[in-house]
C-alpha cells in the first residue's frame, strides 16, 4: 500500500516552517503515543507514521531529498539511506520511547532514559478544626527509600572505587547508531541509562544506592489551611540514589468534622437551639468561638427559627493573611417536650390568650387566613 505523503501525515503545508512542523508533531505524538493508548495497534502504527514523517522533514537535507524524490529517496538504498521499507529503520527496542523522550523529556521527567529525580510520595494527615484555625506541627512516619548508609548512596561496596563512567556511552546514558540518513538514540544497554557502571555492587542495597526505610518527619500545617490542601515538601520524597536528587513529598490535609462548628471558607456557622420562652422573651446566650474564647450573643424578643446573627471577625483565619472571617449564629426555637402538669396549664392559658391575637402570631394567622379563603372560594 502506498505511503501517505509526509506533509499530509503531519497535517501541514509543504512550505511549513520548522516551528510549524514541530508543533504539529508534538500534538500528534502526544495523541497517539503508545503510553497513552496501551494495546491500541492503530494508535501505535499512527505514532510510527508521524515519527517517521517528522524525522525526515525536520532535517533540511532529508527534507530536500524527500521533496525531490518522494519516498523513493529512502527506499531500497535510494539516496544512500537505509530505508523504512527495506528494514534499515527499527522502531523496536525503545525507539518509540527515545523519540518521545527527546521531544517531551521535561514533561515526563525523563531524558535519554535517565531519571530526573527520585519518586514523589503522597501522605495523608487528619487534623482537628481548631488545629486548622491556629496551625500546628505534626510528626509523621513515611515509608520511603532513603540513601544507603553502607555505601553513602554510591551503590559501590568499595568506597575507594565508586561507580565509574560507563565506557559504552561515556556517561551520557544513551547510545547512538547511524542508519543511513537517520541517527537513532536509545538507552545504553551497559549502564541502563545511568551513565555509570558499578564494578562491586553494595551488598546492602545491591548497587541501587537506596534502601527501604520508614522516615520520621515533622510537617508544619499553616493557620487557615482548608480541607483537601496539598503541602509540598521539596526533596523529602524517595531518594534517587547514585547522585540523582530525591523526589518530593506531598502531604494532603483533611479536617475532621466538628460537633458544633461548620466551616464555609473563612466563615463559621453554629446552630444554637433556644427554648421557646428564650426566643419569645429574648435574652443573652453564651457561645464558644473557634479560637477557644467565649462571646455573648443578644437574642431579641420574638426571635424566629432560622434567624441569623453575625459576629464580625469571629470566624476562621484567612490563609496567609491577618484577616479573619465572620461567625454566624443560626437560631432554632425548640418546642418543649414531656411537659409537667403546671407547664401544660400555663401553656393552655397562654394559648387561650393568644387565640385571635393576629399581632402575636402574624405568620400563622396569615397562613390560616389564606386557608379559609381557599376553602370558601371552592379551592380557587
Amino acid at each position: 500500500m502506498a505511503k501517505q505523503d509526509y506533509y499530509s501525515t503531519l497535517g501541514v503545508a509543504k512550505d511549513a516552517s520548522a516551528d510549524d512542523l514541530k508543533k504539529a508533531y508534538r500534538k500528534l505524538a502526544m495523541q497517539y503515543h503508545p503510553d497513552r493508548n496501551p494495546h491500541d495497534k492503530k494508535a501505535e502504527a499512527k505514532f510510527k507514521e508521524v515519527s517517521e514523517a517528522y524525522d525526515v522533514l525536520k532535517d533540511d537535507q532529508k527534507r530536500a531529498a524527500y521533496d525531490r524524490f518522494g519516498h523513493a529517496a529512502f527506499e531500497n538504498g535510494g539516496g544512500g539511506a537505509g530505508g523504512f521499507g527495506g528494514g534499515g529503520f527499527d522502531f523496536g527496542g525503545g525507539g518509540l520511547h527515545d523519540i518521545f523522550d527527546q521531544m517531551f523529556g521535561d514533561i515526563t521527567g525523563r531524558r535519554g532514559g535517565r531519571a530526573r529525580a527520585g519518586a514523589d510520595l503522597r501522605q495523608g494527615v487528619e487534623i482537628e478544626l481548631a488545629e486548622a484555625f491556629s496551625g500546628t506541627k505534626l510528626d509523621i512516619r513515611v515509608p520511603t527509600r532513603v540513601t544507603c548508609e553502607s555505601c553513602k548512596g554510591t551503590g559501590s561496596e568499595d568506597k575507594n572505587k565508586p561507580a565509574e563512567t560507563c565506557g559504552t556511552c561515556k556517561g551520557a546514558g544513551k547510545v547512538r547508531a547511524q542508519q543511513g540518513f537517520f541517527l537513532m538514540e536509545r538507552t545504553c544497554p551497559t549502564c541502563g541509562g545511568t551513565g555509570r557502571v558499578i564494578r562491586t555492587p553494595c551488598r546492602v542495597c545491591q548497587g541501587a544506592g537506596t534502601v527501604q526505610r520508614e522516615r520520621s518527619l515533622q510537617v508544619a500545617i499553616p493557620a487557615g489551611v482548608e480541607d483537601g490542601t496539598r503541602i509540598r515538601l521539596a526533596g523529602e520524597g524517595e531518594s534517587g540514589g547514585q547522585g540523582v536528587p530525591s523526589g518530593d513529598l506531598y502531604v494532603h490535609v483533611s479536617i475532621r468534622p466538628h460537633p458544633m462548628f461548620q466551616r464555609d471558607g473563612a466563615n463559621i456557622f453554629m446552630r444554637v437551639p433556644l427554648r421557646m420562652t428564650q426566643a419569645a422573651l429574648g435574652g443573652e446566650v453564651e457561645v464558644p468561638v473557634i479560637d477557644g474564647s467565649k462571646t455573648r450573643v443578644k437574642i431579641p424578643a420574638g426571635t424566629q427559627t432560622g434567624d441569623q446573627f453575625r459576629l464580625r471577625g469571629k470566624g476562621f483565619s484567612v490563609w496567609r493573611s491577618a484577616a479573619r472571617g465572620d461567625m454566624y449564629i443560626q437560631v432554632a426555637a425548640e418546642t418543649p417536650q414531656n411537659l409537667t402538669r403546671r407547664q401544660r396549664e400555663l401553656l393552655e392559658e397562654f394559648e387561650a390568650e393568644a387565640t385571635g391575637n393576629r399581632q402575636g402570631h402574624p405568620e400563622s394567622e396569615g397562613f390560616f387566613s389564606k386557608v379559609r379563603e381557599f376553602f370558601e372560594g371552592g379551592g380557587n
